[in-house]
C-alpha cells in the first residue's frame, strides 16, 4: 500500500469525501486548496461523475494510491473567482475539469496539444502538484484549476449530463476521432455496456455509424437498442451470433475492464480494421500475434486525449424524451 503524504496548508478550506485506506470507504474530509493564482479559476462543484478508475484508486488496485484520497475527475460547476490574468472565463461561467490539471507546457507533447502524454502530466487527484501538495479531486465542494485545463460547458448542456463527458465521454470519443472511426456509414462494434460503453454507442451513432453492441449479458439487449440507440446486439457467448457478424466491422471500441478473450473480437473485424481498447484490465490479456497477421488488423490503445477537450463542441438534442449527444469538432 502506498504511504500517506503530508499536505501543506493553503488558504481555501474545502469539504470533501476521502478514503483513508484500501477498504475504499469514503468519509467526510476537510482539507485546503491553494490560493488562487493569476491564471487560476475557482469553481463551485455541482456535479462529479463516478469513474471506474476511481474505484481502482480508492482500493489501491493499481498499487499507486496515496491516502487520504479524494477522487473524482468528471467535475462540473460554476466559476466563483478568477485570477488576474485569466482570459477565457469569468465569474458565473459553467465549466468542467477532467482527468488532468497540469503539465510542463514546454515539451514536444505539450507544444502539439498532447498534454496527456507530457512526462510531467499532473492528474486531477492522487499525485503531487508543482508545489509539492497532493492533488484532490471532485468529490468536494470547491476546485481550483489553471484555466488551460478547464473547459467551458455550453448553456444547452445540463451540468449533470456534462460531467461524465469529461472522462468517459472523451475516452471513447478521442479514439473514434483519432483512428478515423468518426466517418458516417462505418460499421462499429462496442464491447461492454457500462459507463464507457453507453457513451461509445451514443457518440458513434451521433457520428453516423451503424453500431453493434457486443456483450456477455443477453438482458442488456433492450437497453442497448431501445434506450441507447444501438442498431444491433450480439451475445459474445453465442457462437452463432458471433459467426453471423464475422469480418463485418470497421472498428471495435472495447470498454471492458475485466479479463476477456480478444481473438473472437479480432475475428469480427474487416481487414485493416481497428480494435481500440479503452478498458483497463488488472491482469494481462492473451493476444496471439498470428491472429493479427491473418486478420491484418491494428490493435491499438488510447490515453485520454486532452486535445479533444479543446476541440470538442458538445451539443445536446432532446428527442423522444431522451438526451442524445451530438458532437462536432472545430475547424
Amino acid at each position: 500500500m502506498a504511504s500517506s503524504q503530508p499536505e501543506m496548508e493553503h488558504p481555501k478550506k474545502v469539504f470533501g469525501w476521502a478514503a483513508r485506506d484500501s477498504s475504499g470507504l469514503l468519509s467526510p474530509f476537510n482539507f485546503s486548496r491553494r490560493e488562487t493564482g493569476e491564471k487560476d479559476l475557482v469553481f463551485k462543484v455541482q456535479y462529479c461523475g463516478i469513474c471506474h478508475s476511481d474505484l481502482h484508486m480508492l482500493k489501491n488496485e493499481w498499487g499507486n494510491t496515496t491516502y487520504p484520497l479524494v477522487p473524482g475527475h468528471e467535475i462540473a460547476g460554476v466559476v466563483t473567482e478568477v485570477g488576474s490574468k485569466v482570459q477565457k472565463f469569468k465569474v458565473g461561467d459553467r465549466v468542467g475539469v477532467g482527468c488532468m490539471i497540469g503539465s510542463c507546457r514546454s515539451c514536444e507533447s505539450c507544444d502539439e496539444n498532447l498534454e496527456n502524454y507530457c512526462p510531467k502530466m499532473i492528474l486531477t487527484y492522487g499525485v503531487k502538484y508543482f508545489d509539492g501538495t497532493i492533488t484532490h479531486g471532485g468529490y468536494s465542494d470547491l476546485m481550483v484549476a489553471d484555466e488551460h485545463f478547464v473547459v467551458r460547458i455550453p448553456d444547452n448542456l445540463p451540468l449533470d449530463a456534462a460531467a461524465p463527458l469529461l472522462c468517459a465521454g472523451i475516452t471513447v470519443y478521442s479514439p473514434l476521432r483519432y483512428y478515423g472511426l468518426d466517418k458516417p456509414g462505418l460499421n462499429l462494434g462496442v464491447v461492454g455496456l457500462g459507463g464507457l460503453g453507453h457513451m461509445a454507442v451514443k457518440f458513434a451513432k451521433a457520428l453516423g455509424a451503424n453500431v453493434t453492441v457486443i456483450s456477455t449479458s443477453p438482458n442488456k439487449k433492450k437497453e442497448a437498442i431501445e434506450n441507447i440507440g444501438a442498431d444491433s446486439f450480439v451475445v459474445s457467448r453465442e457462437q452463432d451470433q458471433m459467426q453471423a457478424v464475422m469480418g463485418t466491422m470497421d472498428g471495435i471500441i472495447d470498454t471492458v475492464s475485466a479479463v476477456h478473450p480478444l481473438v473472437p473480437l479480432i475475428g469480427l473485424l474487416k481487414p485493416h480494421g481497428k480494435l481500440v481498447m479503452v478498458g483497463a484490465p488488472e491482469k494481462p490479456l492473451e493476444l496471439p500475434v498470428f491472429s493479427l497477421l491473418m486478420e491484418i488488423v491494428i490493435n491499438v490503445a488510447d490515453a485520454t486525449g486532452f486535445d479533444d477537450y479543446k476541440n470538442l463542441d458538445v451539443a445536446v438534442k432532446l428527442k423522444g424524451g431522451k438526451w442524445l449527444v451530438a458532437v462536432a469538432s472545430e475547424g
